[in-house]
């Protein structure tokens, strides 16, 4: 596993006890109270790293690069019966942005989400998770066959942003965002959106209008990433961390801005360490909400859709 800078004093400990199995191993010493005690010592550890992140650690943390992507949910939660469905019935098949049926307790949905590589193959492959125009009109498309069906619409979100290239503009990137928003404001079935990663401007907001937004907890949500805003305000990266505390990008401050409706709790160390239960996480807060949204009439469920987004912000007549 890899680790990151903040990470250091957990992988000593790591090592230590490694080490203390190895030993073990090659010898007859009996290590149990030395390892019960670095057992201790890596969950105090654990709890005083990661209870006390910065922005711009939580940020690190959702680019981890052992954390689940999409396809990672996807797969555990709905195991077989996950049928990826393919391109845009225009330009062509994104693989930056992917889609298909899945069941969750004998109740079909259609997943929709963004997608990142293993390694440099596949992060090429996938655009590093950055989708083109024809990925958003992909995902709309796999939107409406759902709304078609009375399937309900899960989407996750971890992209660093919509695909900026001048090729994803001549396309109609911004018109193909903006039809998402538009057209997920009026789709008359239950659409749970939930930021497994990165949550980067209308990258994020492509595929992020819905009835409940949710987050885990190491994520985050901006119209802008941190490197960016440094990089705009200050004309350099190195005021990163700096932004990331100013953009109040947190699933926290998220929720207490009332932009989001619920943070859903990640193993200690992030969703990597323990992947099975993020997976079960995810999987219980889409089969609870689903049954909540879907108690409202479809007249109820649009107009408090409405209303969640429109209610977004101060206005001044």
């Amino acid at each position: 596993m890899e680790f990151l800078e903040f990470e250091v004093p957990i992988k000593e400990i790591l090592d230590q006890i490694d080490k203390c199995k190895s030993i073990e191993n090659e010898s007859d010493v009996d290590i149990t109270k030395t390892f019960n005690l670095l057992q201790k010592k890596l969950v105090e550890a654990k709890k005083e790293v990661y209870g006390n992140l910065t922005a711009w650690q939580k940020v690190q943390l959702s680019r981890h690069p052992n954390r689940p992507y999409a396809l990672d949910y996807i797969n555990n939660i709905c195991g077989d019966s996950f049928l990826e469905l393919h391109g845009d019935r225009n330009v062509g098949d994104d693989k930056a942005m992917i889609g298909g049926l899945g069941k969750i307790d004998n109740q079909s949905y259609m997943f929709i989400g963004t997608q990142k590589g293993y390694n440099t193959k596949t992060r090429q492959y996938r655009n590093f998770g950055m989708s083109n125009p024809e990925g958003y009109r992909k995902a709309l498309r796999l939107m409406k066959q759902a709304e078609k069906f009375n399937i309900p619409i899960i989407t996750l979100i971890d992209t660093p942003g919509a695909f900026p290239g001048l090729e994803a503009e001549e396309r109609g990137q911004g018109e193909a965002i903006a039809r998402n928003i538009y057209e997920m404001m009026n789709i008359k079935v239950p659409i749970i959106c939930i930021v497994i990663g990165e949550g980067a401007s209308g990258g994020a907001l492509g595929i992020g209008v819905g009835d409940k937004i949710l987050m885990l907890e190491n994520t985050w949500y901006s119209v802008i990433s941190p490197e960016s805003c440094s990089s705009i305000l200050w004309r350099s990266w190195d005021h990163k961390e700096e932004a990331a505390e100013a953009l109040k990008l947190t699933p926290k401050d998220m929720l207490k801005n009332k932009l989001i409706d619920k943070i859903i709790d990640e193993p200690l160390g992030g969703a990597h360490y323990e992947p099975d239960q993020a997976y079960l996480s995810v999987k219980e807060n889409i089969s609870y909400f689903t049954k909540k949204i879907r108690s409202l009439s479809k007249d109820k469920m649009i107009e408090y859709r409405r209303k969640k987004f429109t209610k977004i912000g101060n206005f001044k007549g």
